[in-house]
């Protein structure tokens, strides 16, 4: 735990994570319900389109990408490239260590000598209970470290070629397998490659911000990019391409308008199409698009914080505390749906939700108070 330096904050990074945070909090304890799921589907995880629940992860691997880049290049100029890499390193092995307590495996060894259970619970854990929010975020960080400091072309260059990267093993064998039990999470243990991209979009977005002291250019520019990456995401999901074990290896794909984001596309995962944005299988299109998404709300938050000097008190008190956020609100999650039966009203999904959000929030606001922060 550590007193935050008020003075090296940037509000609307604060308030834009803080945001994010409050979104994760609304659909990870609404996403399940039956009532939800039947009347406002956009707030559960599909599989099969980019819902609003799935703009959430995006978006912190976005402010991941913005904040990495401002503190390595601080780091650079004011101790050196040794010790930026050498804190980096550091600070995702630890965050790797939090993952593996945090993301613990949802099945037991109980024999030693059941060799079958030992290697479906390894599996599992590799394949599904590891690989989840503060995994890939860590691993992803290790990934990009040798391009996060390089100038935008490489970045961008970096951001291709990892998601083509993707594509190429997703069609060789990945895709099946992520979505084959048991199902991988977030793209599974090769996700890391198309997370890729909201990160480096949020490393190009601190690049504006601190290029320019016109808080409103940076706004255009972040909105303008942040459209122009979500068509280019769109676009690319009217591809449509099998995985090699139905396409025989011919490369047969086809172009057809594929159904937008946010509408509710009643279809079960898998759908054997490469091109579908999926968060399970952390597909291109997908990361694609919540890059560009990311980019759009961000640069609101610049205009409304930065040139409105606006600010929300909540905001500010889950983004200063996002990772204490992130730990807590399993936790109260766990107090408080047992309450909240899976077949309860819209009313009393949300009424259980607004309590469960109501009690992260004293939580962080009282460690707030105390200026105690949870960082590594």
């Amino acid at each position: 735990m550590a007193q935050a330096e008020s003075s090296s904050r940037i509000v609307s990074l604060d308030q834009f994570r803080g945001y994010t945070v409050l979104g994760m909090f609304l659909v990870n304890f609404v996403g399940s319900y039956a009532a939800v799921r039947a009347t406002l589907p956009v707030l559960g995880h599909h599989h099969t389109y980019c819902s609003y629940a799935d703009t959430i992860m995006p978006q912190f691997f976005f402010a991941v990408g913005f904040a990495y880049r401002f503190t390595f290049l601080k780091r650079v100029h004011t101790r050196g490239w040794g010790s930026a890499y050498a804190h980096a390193i550091r600070r995702n092995a630890a965050l790797l260590l939090v993952a593996f307590v945090v993301h613990s495996v949802g099945s037991n060894w109980q024999a030693w000598s059941d060799s079958t259970q030992r290697d479906a619970v390894l599996t599992r854990w590799a394949k599904q209970d590891l690989f989840q929010t503060l995994t890939h975020i860590a691993v992803t960080s290790i990934w990009v470290m040798p391009v996060i400091a390089a100038r935008p072309s490489v970045r961008v260059l970096f951001g291709v070629l990892s998601g083509l990267l993707h594509l190429g093993l997703s069609y060789w064998f990945n895709y099946r397998w992520v979505n084959t039990s048991p199902n991988g999470v977030d793209g599974g243990p090769l996700g890391f490659l198309t997370w890729t991209v909201p990160l480096l979009a949020g490393s190009l977005a601190y690049d504006s911000w601190a290029a320019h002291s016109d808080r409103v250019r940076v706004f255009r520019q972040l909105l303008a990019g942040g459209v122009a990456v979500m068509a280019l995401g769109y676009g690319l999901s009217c591809l449509h391409l099998a995985p090699a074990d139905l396409d025989e290896g011919r490369y047969d794909g086809k172009v057809e308008a594929a159904d937008p984001p946010f509408a509710h596309v009643a279809a079960k995962p898998p759908t054997n199409d490469l091109f579908t944005m999926s968060q399970r299988s952390g597909s291109l299109t997908y990361l694609t698009f919540g890059a560009g998404f990311a980019l759009a709300v961000y640069g609101l938050f610049v205009l409304a914080c930065d040139v409105g000097r606006w600010q929300l008190g909540i905001f500010r008190t889950l983004g200063t505390n996002a990772l204490a956020g992130y730990l807590i609100h399993d936790l109260v999650n766990a107090a408080v749906k047992p309450f909240v039966p899976r077949d309860s009203p819209l009313w009393y999904a949300f009424a259980g939700c607004a309590v469960s959000i109501a009690i992260c929030y004293l939580l962080l606001r009282g460690m707030e108070k105390q200026r105690l922060f949870l960082k590594l």
